[in-house]
């Protein structure tokens, strides 16, 4: 997800770089706090000691200390492989972990090194932080990272496959992925403690959330913390299903989990008629999008309805769009919904689609438009009988039955 991003001070001339470093992340860490992202004392010293920008060699500090992600590798097509994630979301995923010093912690996915750095720094010299990590590039640069910081002999990099997790070095307090997941995988839970905390996003159909998971009665796993979020896949064979879809040669692209099935030449048909703007009966930001309708919708479509999410490949317009957005779809019409429209949307096709939307978003508000604070995930392995509300939606995946819902207002997470 894109989250508010908080600009850095402005340096006066003749300031050291060190002081400058200090500086823009004492900037960083007072907006992060400012919008509630970073609460724990622990970690707001982890942040305030670990400087970003050693972890991003030859990027301007101004780049290192801005509140948003930087991307460290790509694939030959240009998709992004790996990425030092936004700050505020390193922040929360964090957050939502309650790492507590002498704890030992696995990470999914090494990346810069940045954030084993910071659990490091928080579960201190008791504690240990192991990180496995599929790409041995990547491996590289973690490690001299960490190495010039002098952490070389305190977080171990290991190369391998995280699906598997690191069982010579379990059990785990607390695990984390940094890639997008379909399923929880079994050796995770089977190398968590009773007790311990899995935190990974998961994908809801087009969405994802950093859900912290919880062992409950039977093997399965519940998480009532879950943070809209936007991470690249888990690389190897337990990535899951490809959810996005080129339309045509164009820029567009189509992330969903019908996009299997979706015709993307009937997509570019439908999207070749005279596109209508319609209002959407309320003026949304995109926080609203993200945190409350989002949700809402992925949960409570009209059953010949799909809900997905787009982009544009070198932010190059396509049928009109400009700028990304979600979009929802029925037979014969489509409605897309830019983030930055302020609650307008484009229709291609009939209404029918329009007037989906503009219904459910009326239902959204009519509910008190709820939040994804009120979220909840409950997982459960196969032959489980699932205890979930009735309307829940559930997902199929291959190690769990994925129930989502959202908690009435007052009820007991």
């Amino acid at each position: 997800m894109p989250r508010p991003v908080s600009r850095c001070v402005s340096a006066g001339h003749g300031m050291s770089d060190n002081a400058l470093a200090e500086a823009l992340n004492e900037a960083l860490i007072a907006g992060l706090k400012e919008r509630g992202d970073l609460n724990d004392p622990r970690l707001e010293d982890a942040f305030r000691s670990v400087r970003r920008h050693l972890f991003l060699p030859g990027a301007p500090l101004d780049v290192a200390y801005r509140d948003e992600a930087v991307p460290i590798k790509t694939d030959v097509d240009g998709s992004l492989i790996s990425s030092l994630s936004q700050p505020s979301m390193i922040a929360a995923m964090l957050g939502q972990l309650e790492l507590e010093p002498g704890q030992n912690v696995l990470e999914i996915g090494a990346g810069t090194g940045y954030s084993a750095a910071l659990m490091q720094h928080v579960v201190g010299p008791t504690g240990a932080v192991t990180s496995i990590e599929i790409d041995n590039h990547i491996i590289k640069l973690a490690e001299e990272n960490l190495q010039r910081l002098g952490l070389g002999y305190k977080v171990r990099i290991v190369q391998g496959d995280g699906a598997a997790g690191y069982s010579p070095r379990a059990s785990y307090d607390r695990i984390i992925a940094t890639a997008s997941v379909w399923d929880i995988l079994p050796a995770w839970v089977n190398q968590l403690k009773p007790d311990g905390i899995l935190v990974a996003p998961i994908w809801l159909d087009a969405l994802q959330f950093s859900a912290a998971f919880r062992c409950i009665e039977g093997g399965a796993l519940f998480s009532s913390d879950n943070i809209p979020c936007g991470f690249v896949r888990l690389r190897g064979p337990m990535a899951g299903p490809r959810l996005s879809k080129r339309v045509g040669a164009t820029s567009l692209v189509i992330v969903s989990n019908h996009v299997a099935g979706m015709d993307a030449a009937a997509l570019e048909m439908l999207m070749l008629n005279d596109a209508e703007e319609n209002y959407l009966g309320l003026p949304l930001a995109i926080s609203d999008y993200w945190n409350g309708l989002m949700p809402f919708l992925m949960l409570n479509l009209p059953d010949d309805a799909r809900f997905a999410l787009y982009h544009l490949l070198g932010d190059k317009p396509a049928f009109g769009l400009d700028n990304p957005g979600f979009a929802l779809f029925v037979p014969g019409s489509g409605c897309f919904v830019p983030y930055n429209g302020r609650g307008f949307a484009i229709g291609f096709g009939s209404s029918d689609a329009v007037l989906a939307l503009q219904e459910l978003v009326q239902r959204w508000a009519a509910s008190g438009r709820p939040t994804a604070a009120r979220l909840r995930l409950y997982l459960t392995p196969p032959g489980q009988t699932s205890r979930v509300p009735a309307g829940a939606r559930v997902f199929e995946r291959p190690y769990h039955q994925l129930a989502v819902w959202l908690e009435q207002e007052g009820a007991q997470a």
